[in-house]
């Protein structure tokens, strides 16, 4: 008992996060977070590499590289925008933005972007 008190003071805590603050322009925010919306809103509980595909078709120039659209995805969600959803299935964990109106549930097969396994007979 005396041990376990000891381990559980050693340990150190988690670091507080500071909020995520973007250092582009209020113009340039709003159009990327726009486009970004919509894109969320359209597509679905999407994934952030799916995402970076619809953000590259639609030609969004104000987005420097997928590091910056993971930073503005983050400060959506940190201003309550996006939401962030666990698709857990088996071993594979799926991380998906969703907006806040919609089911996490909604239109989701459970193995979505999972390779299927084909039996052989």
């Amino acid at each position: 008992m005396f041990g376990t008190a000891i381990r559980f003071f050693a340990k150190k805590s988690k670091p507080k996060m500071k909020p995520v603050s973007l250092k582009t322009p209020p113009e340039q925010r709003q159009t990327i977070t726009r486009v970004l919306f919509d894109i969320v809103r359209e597509h679905g509980p999407i994934t952030i590499g799916d995402t970076w595909e619809r953000v590259k078709d639609v030609g969004l120039k104000d987005l420097a590289s997928k590091n910056h659209m993971k930073i503005v995805l983050k400060w959506m969600r940190q201003r309550q925008k996006l939401r962030l959803v666990c698709n857990h299935v088996g071993a594979h964990k799926q991380f998906l933005y969703t907006t806040w109106f919609t089911k996490p549930d909604s239109g989701q097969s459970p193995s979505l972007n999972l390779p299927s396994k084909q039996k052989s007979s």
